[in-house]
Order: structure tokens, then C-alpha cells, then sequence
């Protein structure tokens, strides 16, 4: 896995963008629907970030809870208590964070079966962008609520995509450029949009990881359509992100997260 980087361009996904690179098109499907709602076996090989271009992976879904089972809200109580136990530990995922993509993909699997996104996909992008809400001495509490707050650098064309403030600076408190914020770090126009409330409490927050991995599950399956194809799942994230080095990044993690057993 990968560090986060900071000054990677944060989630610019209000638009697709078509041209896929040379680099990119060497991806197989592995690395993003290695295990479409769970994980199976893939790998990367060698020192490469790479992974090899593959044939579809077998499909294994992360176990889902009881119905009487609500120790969490919303869409984290979908995945097993003892599935998201075994596997944090072994991919190194905070508990809480898991069941929000475990439950993220459980529930868009059921709500638009032919999208196949895998949990494991969402846990490299959350990796990625903020290490799972932990990055820059933020906190993921119990209730998923990340605090303080996640804000990326303003996309003013430095190094960045130009996006001018969009809603007055209610989100990311910057009135003349938007950012990223939360967990899975939305632009708020973006957000306008694709926001979900992902644990039932009324609010739509994108400070809250379940509402976060719940609009980013919608958002790429809206946006790519078939996740297991390889060239779908490259524009998704090529949308959620438009950079290779960001493609690759997701890419690698998606790859070892998917042979989390």
C-alpha cells in the first residue's frame, strides 16, 4: 500500500474524462473488481504498481450481517461483524471504515447489480485520498463522523484542476476556489449531486464515511456503468481523479486489498 499524498489533485468527478492513457490501458480487471463485492485472488507482479492485465476474477462477496444485527447504522451493518474483524486486521483498515465499504458495495449490489464494484476498490480510494480518514490528524470516530474535517487544497490550476468556489464556501469554508473534503474527499459540486445518507440519521454529511463511501459506490457505478470490465473501471476512477500517477495508486491498493482473506 501506498502513502496518501496530499498534493495529489482531489476528487474532481463531476465530469468523465474519455482519454485513457497508454499506462492505464495495461490494467486488468483485477485490480478493480478483483472480488467484485469481496475479495479474491490477485496479485501484482514483481516491484511493478502494475498490475498485469487479467481475465475477470471469481466473485466473492464479504459476508452480509443478520438481519436483527444493527450495532451500526445504515449500510456498515450490512457487512458481517466478524468478516470486517478478520479482514481489517489483515489489510490493515480500520473496522469502521471496512464496514462503510463493505457496505457501500453491498448495498449498490443490490441496487444496480450490473455495476460488480468491489469493496476493495473503495478501500484503495479511501486509502488513497485520506488514509481512511486519518490523514493530517484527522480521526474516524464510532459514529463514522472524521473530524476535524478533511479540506484539500484549493483547485485554483497550481498543480490542479481549476474549479471556482461553488457553494459559497458552506463545505470547504473557501469562497473563491471549491476543494476536496471529507473521507473520500467530494468536491462540493460533485457532492451537490452524488451525496448520500449512507447511515439513516436524515443527513446527507459528507464528513460521515458512510455517507461518503455510499456516494462514491453510486457515483462510480453511475459513471462507469460494468466495473468489471477493465476499461469501464479505468475511467470511473480516471473520472473520480483524472491522473495516472492517481489511477496507478488505486490501482495497486484495489490489487492487495483484493487478496485480503
Amino acid at each position: 500500500m501506498t502513502d496518501p499524498d496530499p498534493l495529489v489533485p482531489p476528487a474532481t468527478s463531476s465530469r468523465l474524462w474519455p482519454a485513457v492513457t497508454a499506462v492505464l490501458s495495461v490494467l486488468g480487471v483485477g485490480a478493480l473488481a478483483a472480488g467484485a463485492w469481496g475479495a479474491a485472488t490477485a496479485s501484482a507482479s514483481g516491484p511493478d504498481p502494475l498490475p498485469s492485465a487479467s481475465p475477470t476474477p471469481a466473485v466473492v462477496r464479504p459476508s452480509a450481517a443478520g438481519a436483527d444485527d444493527r450495532s451500526l447504522p445504515g449500510i456498515a451493518a450490512l457487512a458481517d461483524a466478524e468478516w470486517v474483524d478478520r479482514v481489517s486486521a489483515s489489510a490493515g483498515i480500520p473496522p469502521r471504515a471496512l464496514a462503510a465499504y463493505a457496505g457501500a458495495a453491498l448495498s449498490v449490489a443490490r441496487t444496480d447489480p450490473s455495476c460488480g464494484l468491489g469493496w476493495n476498490t473503495l478501500a484503495a480510494i479511501g486509502l488513497v485520498e485520506t488514509a481512511h480518514g486519518g490523514m493530517n490528524g484527522a480521526t474516524l470516530h464510532a459514529d463514522g463522523t472524521v473530524s476535524p474535517a478533511i479540506v484539500g487544497i484549493p483547485l485554483n490550476g497550481e498543480g490542479t484542476e481549476v474549479v471556482r468556489d461553488t457553494d459559497g464556501g458552506a463545505l470547504d469554508g473557501d469562497t473563491v476556489w471549491d476543494r476536496a473534503v471529507g473521507p473520500m474527499q467530494f468536491i462540493p459540486a460533485t457532492w451537490a449531486s452524488a451525496g448520500r445518507d449512507g447511515n439513516d440519521d436524515g443527513v446527507v454529511d459528507i464528513n460521515q464515511i458512510d455517507d461518503a463511501a455510499l456516494a462514491t459506490a453510486v457515483h462510480l457505478c453511475e459513471v462507469g456503468g460494468d466495473l468489471t470490465r477493465a476499461e469501464n473501471w479505468i475511467a470511473a476512477i480516471h473520472a473520480y481523479n483524472p491522473s495516472v500517477e492517481y489511477n496507478n495508486r488505486v490501482a495497486a491498493a484495489a490489487t492487495q486489498f483484493a487478496s485480503v482473506h
